[in-house]
């Protein structure tokens, strides 16, 4: 016999992770996390906070630079191991202050990449998708 879905309260819960695309003279701006794989700069939505202020706060945090959200670029679920996923959300993101760039404690370093360049990266497809959703819009304005 089939268990029911449980109720929506009583449902599985995982975090959400808000992400931005950052582009720096047409480099996407990328950091290295502890399982040595690339990702965006962003991080868990708090309680009572808007994903858009929470990718502003997230990238201050981890690059030092205030950025100005644009659209809503994707949405999808990390499986980052047995057991443990989030979903994760980008933004394509404005950013004019790079001179104080830097990486935060949370991270090993901090890359910057051409499109040609980001296929081969160690990183979600998730993120590659968005990159390059982020990077046609801008080229369409140019």
């Amino acid at each position: 016999m089939m268990q029911p879905f449980p109720s929506d309260n009583n449902a599985y819960r995982f975090p959400v992770s808000v992400k931005a695309v950052v582009f720096h003279q047409d480099k996407v701006l990328l950091l290295r996390n502890e399982r040595d794989e690339w990702e965006l700069p962003g991080g868990k939505l708090e309680p009572n906070e808007e994903p858009l202020d929470t990718v502003v706060r997230e990238v201050r945090e981890e690059l030092g630079i205030l950025v100005e959200p644009g659209p809503l670029l994707d949405a999808w679920v990390y499986h980052i191991t047995s057991g443990v996923a989030v979903l994760i959300v980008t933004y394509g993101c404005y950013a004019t202050d790079f001179e104080r760039i830097m990486v935060s404690y949370e991270h090993k370093a901090l890359g910057r990449f051409a499109m040609n360049q980001v296929a081969g990266l160690n990183m979600p497809d998730g993120y590659k998708r968005s990159i390059a959703t982020w990077h046609r819009i801008h080229k369409s304005r140019q």
